[in-house]
């Protein structure tokens, strides 16, 4: 089981912003901003861009992670 959330800086489009999540959650977010080969924070930028105005941004990361995995695993 993995321990509580930690929160975690970022900038989104020049303003920053923190989100908290798990700690395999942001391993796997940053492996694979680093697979895609695009800036963490760029990343965070256009799931922020694409997600539902109801769900935070931290919701939006895990599902987009989630979403990844799934779809490397398949």
């Amino acid at each position: 089981m993995s321990g509580p959330p930690v929160k975690r800086s970022l900038t989104l489009r020049g303003h920053r912003t923190s989100v908290s999540l798990e700690d395999p959650f942001w391993r796997e977010f940053r492996r694979i901003a680093a697979e895609d080969g695009r800036p963490l924070n760029d990343l965070a930028a256009a799931i922020d861009a694409a997600r539902d105005p109801e769900t935070g941004l931290a919701s939006a990361i895990r599902v987009f992670v989630l979403e990844r995995v799934l779809e490397r695993n398949s």
